[in-house]
């Protein structure tokens, strides 16, 4: 599904109508503004709502940059190339309340989980096939849950909001604790997976809307991302393990050649879990491609890739390292490499076809084998995931012999969802989870991490705007 524009006539926040007190016949019908007294009366309002939520994860402050900007700048593999505001502390780990892409992360946030809120809000009382219902309530809930654990793992307790802004009365919220958080969001996550249609059953034309498998292979990231945290519960791990072998069981998935994974000629493809859908103009483009590019191949060299992680791959991975990264510019050699990961050959200027990658296949298998090495590091099936991502790459199997520890698989876990989702948006989050955050910074940068960088601040922005919200330590 291309979103386009047509979801924009969905206005933010609930515009509640007040004041009014007169008898019947002064009540006036309101035709030229939309509100929730006059919008949402048939299926065709709630598709139109739900487009207004998935519009908005094609912005450039948003999931078009600003998500793999922080998490990629923050981790290991990718470093500034153009200094602009902001994204040299976010690389340095110098940043402070005020940075510009920490505002932006929080601020589309809380602008999905609004309108998200909307959505689920008004839906119900539609008069429509009670299926098509649930899937869109569904697909509005898997949203407001995946704004919500971009929210908890990056800030901790922030404000849980359910209701349309205003609805409750209270327009100045304090955080919520973490483990209230993951609730609502385990809670959401439930619902899309009963209520959404599986992906073979959503047609062509609304590629793009959210699945079955998309629901599940996000709670399962939540289930191993809570398990890692200070609201753990005990079924943590096993429930992850359970989301991942539902969607490896629906046998819906597969891998497919890397390549194909990244081509904007096979988007959509059996690989592809869940994604931000992108296009050329008139529809939204996304700039990551020349965002990435240096200048000699019409990019703006925003960024490159970090010189130790070019000469990580084996000498066999050359077809993840080759179609990810290069050096070359026609016969022209580079200082640095390039991610060129992300290439439309129809690109104009900013805009290209390259969907934003959010959920695939390759990080269910691996995220199936994190689970068992979890639960019992001795079990030799939780080499499948990670040896099937392996193969596809053209690269040797591991073993107990080659691998015998849980740590020594949690490094190769590591290592291989390094090669394998680099530049995708995720490092920062990978470190955190599987526990080597600091120890790779030690080693990479030679930087002692301080506490208070293992989550971003609360943008002082919104510090000034509501004195009930309270900075993370630190800053």
């Amino acid at each position: 599904m291309k979103t386009t524009k047509k979801g924009l006539l969905l206005l933010l926040g609930a515009l509640a109508m007040t004041g009014v007190s007169c008898d019947n016949f002064l009540k006036e019908e309101p035709y030229d503004f939309v509100s929730t007294d006059n919008f949402y009366r048939s299926e065709a309002d709630a598709v139109t709502a739900l487009n207004g939520v998935f519009n908005l994860m094609q912005n450039g402050l948003y999931y078009a940059r600003t998500f793999w900007i922080l998490s990629e700048l923050t981790g290991d593999l990718m470093k500034v190339g153009n200094p602009q505001a902001g994204r040299p502390d976010l690389d340095e780990l110098t940043y402070t309340s005020t940075n510009p892409e920490v505002a932006n992360w929080w601020t589309y946030s809380y602008l999905m989980v609004n309108r998200a809120n909307d959505v689920i809000a008004n839906t119900p009382s539609i008069s429509m096939d009670a299926a098509r219902r649930a899937n869109i309530e569904g697909n509005a809930r898997f949203l407001r849950a995946l704004a919500y654990f971009d929210l908890v793992r990056s800030y901790g307790d922030v404000p849980l909001l359910t209701k349309p802004t205003g609805a409750d009365g209270n327009l100045r919220p304090a955080r919520t604790p973490i483990k209230d958080v993951y609730k609502q969001i385990v809670d959401d996550l439930t619902f899309a997976e009963a209520n959404c249609l599986p992906e073979n059953k959503i047609t062509a034309a609304e590629k793009g809307r959210v699945s079955s498998g998309a629901a599940a292979s996000l709670l399962a990231k939540v289930y191993l991302t809570r398990a890692s945290s200070s609201a753990a519960e005990a079924t943590d791990t096993q429930s992850a393990l359970d989301a991942t072998n539902r969607v490896i069981n629906s046998k819906i998935y597969s891998l497919v050649p890397y390549a194909n994974v990244f081509d904007v000629a096979t988007e959509n493809g059996p690989e592809h879990i869940f994604s931000v859908q992108f296009d050329l103009p008139p529809n939204a483009g996304n700039i990551t491609a020349r965002m990435h590019l240096p200048a000699s191949l019409d990019g703006n060299q925003a960024f490159y890739v970090e010189e130790w992680f070019y000469n990580s791959f084996a000498p066999a991975d050359t077809i993840r390292k080759n179609w990810t990264m290069t050096k070359k510019a026609g016969s022209q050699t580079l200082a640095n490499a390039y991610y060129v990961k992300f290439r439309d050959p129809l690109r104009q200027g900013n805009n290209a076809r390259n969907n934003t990658l959010i959920l695939r296949y390759a990080d269910v298998l691996l995220m199936q084998s994190e689970a068992m090495n979890q639960l019992n590091p001795a079990n030799a099936a939780k080499f499948d995931g990670i040896n099937a991502v392996r193969t596809r790459a053209g690269i040797s199997k591991l073993s107990l012999t080659t691998t015998p520890s849980k740590e020594d698989f949690i490094t190769a876990l590591v290592d291989e969802r390094g090669w394998e989702f680099s530049a995708e948006g995720i490092r920062r989050f990978d470190l955190l989870r599987l526990g080597r955050y600091k120890e790779v910074q030690k080693r990479v940068y030679n930087r002692t991490v301080d506490n208070k960088y293992l989550l971003y601040p609360i943008p002082q922005t919104e510090i000034t705007l509501n004195p009930n919200l309270t900075q993370n330590p630190g800053f």
